[in-house]
């Protein structure tokens, strides 16, 4: 493989690269390529602009095609987390030491992906390098002694001396030289160039920026299925994390127990999980997608709430899950959730995807992050669906709150005052925010990042859900639409009457004020004349 950075820094990690992995070959120089390689890794070991950057990692993508290029990033570059990916690198890290290095070098050759980007600070960190201390100057100034009489003793072999006792005695200096700096970099390069495990490497530490969170993607093979493996061990890591609502308005989850909604989420994943092998498996058409809601909320209620739990009710034991099932209705929809083949083709039949005008592989990390925001909205909507239906059988069981809902609503009082606030924010949502999003083709999704649920508004067409608005909210849009006809024509006659006043008060009013000034003057003076 081709590692192409600094030389001590260079020398340093090819030597840590080969002696974890005895089989590697690390050169520095494309000169000393034994064929075409079979990756290139590229350490930015200064701050370049992005035109330029991208510009280099194009050429060397096209060079040296097809080997995986891995970019480690440096500290003080101020990307954002969309232009990163946006170069189209097949890797990049941006912290960790040797091992993950090792990690992402073995992903990456067994035709993976690896994107390693650390959580951005709200304004770039500017650090002071240390002074160096003796050792490190030291290995400096003698790998640089040995590297200029190294490129001596190249230039005098090449061509070869038709002496033969000089040109033994060269090639014999040169292996001298490179074991005395095989043995710098043994003795003194771990220590003194920050490469042992716990140290991050350099020219791959802190990002500075000021828009993403923390940002993992491993992607073993380029495939629907490792797509959709990676995006369910995110999320899957997210709900176990815990998440707290960052959307602005009242979530049915939220009333559920924080152990009952890890339950309900984790459930509903591992649902779609079995939903997504088993239409892979039988090709079953994605247009029934629909038509296996309802199950797989069965499914994933029943997993929540326990097979063998049972609760009293009215004098009698019964089991949690049934009686639920029994109650509950799940034909209900969300006429926000987007069109499910959005979602479903790239996942099963590992078809590109739009983003941002751009048709990318699902494999690409920009697509598999807009993957996940729809995975996500569909857990968080499905589960408000679920929760909505809990807390419908909650004010009729009294006995099931201690099991399902926090401690503040085994009151009746507080329970109905949720329920009743989330029904006039349903009603709301449906007759006036709907409407304005439909009208301004705007989609509101719900993604888990950061350890919350945040709301994002995707903008996409929305006339034919526009058309099938019933009367009341077509009332709606005719009011913004009403309003953006007139919106010209009324600004035009305020700036009108603006103009009008300007007039009056300076033309009119400010010289009747300055004629009756001058008068009140004139009187005076004749005042003071006459005495």
């Amino acid at each position: 493989m081709l590692l192409l950075a600094p030389e001590p820094f260079g020398e340093s990690l090819a030597l840590q690269l080969t002696s974890r992995m005895s089989g590697w070959n690390v050169v520095l120089k494309a000169e000393q390529l034994k064929g075409a390689p079979k990756m290139v890794i590229w350490s930015i070991d200064a701050l370049l602009s992005l035109p330029a950057l991208q510009q280099e990692v194009r050429r060397l993508q096209e060079r040296w095609q097809p080997a995986p290029l891995l970019l480690l990033l440096p500290e003080s570059f101020t990307a954002s987390r969309d232009q990163l990916l946006a170069l189209g690198a097949e890797g990049l890290l941006q912290s960790g030491g040797v091992e993950q290095l090792t990690d992402a070098i073995e992903t990456m050759l067994s035709g993976g992906r690896v994107v390693q980007l650390q959580a951005s600070a709200s304004q770039p960190s500017q650090t002071i390098s240390p002074a160096m201390g003796l050792g490190q100057w030291l290995l400096v100034s003698g790998l640089q002694q040995i590297s200029n009489d190294l490129q001596v003793i190249e230039a005098m072999l090449k061509p070869p001396p038709k002496e033969g006792l000089l040109r033994f005695l060269l090639e014999g200096r040169c292996r001298e030289l490179h074991q005395a700096r095989a043995l710098l970099l043994w003795l003194w390069g771990p220590l003194q160039m920050g490469l042992a495990d716990a140290v991050p490497l350099k020219g791959a530490s802190r990002l500075s920026s000021d828009d993403h969170d923390a940002t993992s993607i491993t992607l073993r093979q380029r495939n629907a299925a490792a797509v959709w493996d990676s995006i369910h061990d995110r999320l899957a890591g997210a709900v176990q994390a815990g998440l707290s609502n960052a959307t602005g308005r009242l979530l049915a989850i939220e009333a559920l127990q924080p152990e009952r909604r890890r339950e309900l989420l984790l459930a509903l994943l591992q649902q779609l999980d079995q939903l997504l092998a088993r239409l892979r498996r039988d090709e079953l058409d994605p247009d029934c997608w629909s038509d296996l809601q309802p199950e797989l909320r069965r499914q994933a209620l029943t997993s929540m709430a326990g097979s063998y739990v049972r609760i009293p009710r009215n004098g009698a034991l019964l089991p949690v899950a049934a009686a639920l099932l029994d109650d509950a209705e799940f034909t209900d929809e969300d006429e926000d959730l987007p069109d499910p083949i959005g979602m479903l083709a790239p996942l099963l039949a590992d078809q590109p995807v739009l983003v941002n005008g751009q048709l990318l592989p699902a494999d690409d990390p920009r697509a598999l992050l807009q993957l996940e925001t729809l995975v996500s909205n569909w857990l968080v909507r499905t589960a408000e669906l679920i929760g909505a239906e809990l807390l419908e059988a909650c004010g009729s069981w009294p006995e099931l709150r201690r099991y399902m809902l926090g401690e503040r609503l085994l009151a009746t009082r507080e329970l109905d005052r949720v329920r009743n606030q989330l029904n006039s924010q349903l009603r709301w949502a449906d007759w006036i925010e709907r409407p304005i999003q439909l009208y301004e083709s705007r989609r509101l999704l719900f993604e888990l990042r950061g350890g919350r649920i945040q709301p994002r508004l995707l903008t996409e067409p929305r006339d034919e859900e526009l058309n099938q608005l019933g009367w009341w909210q077509r009332q709606v849009a005719l009011l913004l639409e009403t309003r953006d006809a007139l919106a010209p024509q009324v600004q035009a006659v305020i700036q009108r009457l603006g103009d009008l006043a300007v007039v009056l008060l300076t033309q009119v009013l400010g010289r009747a004020i300055g004629l009756i000034g001058r008068g009140i003057a004139q009187g005076m003076g004749r005042g003071l004349g006459r005495g």
